[in-house]
């Protein structure tokens, strides 16, 4: 993102984490006014066509397995939600899912969630798998829009509190609901570095952290509950992204797809700015195209 060389195109960094730059960009489009003027658009799972999308690939890996009718099960790595709950939404649709894994690093906000009912907010940590560094799921609001029973209110004030004291209200009816739909095992990041080591070791195939957190949680998963049903671990990244744990686990440097074959060398342009909603927001007005008119 920080190579792209056409003038249209800005690439900001928030002096803050994951978080921070979701409750920016969350402002922003909640700022009616802000978001009229400049036509603003995400590409992110904010955005319900980033969910939809995502739908197609759990029906494409399932009919891959043999036909529609026949259960699967999915483990997917998780921090924003957006994936698993695109899964969710394909369950819905009638795709014949069995479980859906939730795989979380050191950031386990919700497999905590899961095991105990009570979602906390914890200081974000790094990991190996840094997309998934996230205390607040944007898209597990979407989730408990269905576990209060479709009351915007409801969700609304529950968020208020969850942001005001760190902690979701307690809900043992909507807990237990989520129970049934979702499972979720912790990776920590020596495991995820074993996992990929042994992946290649057995197969000869690389992969990156955050797919190794989705093979480890898969795993998990059947020792504690068994599985009967083929489980799909998803792979969310090209393991050349993260060429440094790879090589440490496997001892093999993962190569760059020829069409990114000089991305290193490539100059970057980035802004780095204050995590400020007035500071982006000037530093977008001032450097959008041109605002709608009216």
């Amino acid at each position: 993102m920080t190579t792209v060389e056409s003038a249209n195109a800005h690439a900001v960094a928030i002096a803050g984490t994951f978080d921070d730059c979701q409750d920016l960009v969350k402002a922003m489009f909640a700022d009616v006014g802000f978001r009229g003027e400049l036509n603003l658009a995400a590409v992110n799972s904010i955005n319900w066509a980033r969910i939809s999308a995502q739908t197609v690939y759990y029906f494409a890996a399932g009919i891959a397995l043999g036909e529609s009718a026949r259960p699967v099960s999915f483990s997917v790595p998780t921090g924003n939600f957006g994936n698993v709950y695109a899964g969710h939404v394909a369950r819905r649709m009638g795709l014949p899912i069995n479980k859906l894994v939730i795989g979380t690093n050191r950031n386990d906000i919700l497999a905590r969630f899961l095991a105990t009912g009570r979602m906390a907010i914890a200081p974000v940590e790094q990991s190996l798998s840094p997309s998934m560094d996230i205390q607040v799921s944007s898209n597990f609001e979407r989730l408990l829009f269905e576990l209060k029973g479709s009351n915007g209110a409801a969700v609304g004030e529950a968020m208020r509190l969850f942001r005001g004291s760190g902690c979701l209200p307690e809900d043992d009816q909507g807990w237990r609901a989520a129970r049934l739909l979702f499972s979720a095992h912790k990776v920590d990041d020596t495991r995820t570095m074993q996992t990929i080591a042994e992946t290649y070791a057995r197969s000869g195939a690389l992969i990156d952290p955050h797919t190794a957190v989705a093979v480890a949680a898969a795993r998990d998963e059947i020792r504690a509950n068994g599985g009967s049903v083929p489980m799909i671990a998803l792979g969310c990244a090209h393991p050349a992204k993260f060429p440094d744990a790879v090589e440490r686990a496997t001892g093999v440097r993962p190569k760059l797809p020829p069409v990114l074959g000089d991305l290193l060398a490539r100059p970057e342009r980035l802004t780095v700015l204050p995590n400020d909603l007035g500071a982006v927001t000037g530093y977008i007005r001032a450097h959008a195209r041109r605002a709608r008119t009216s």
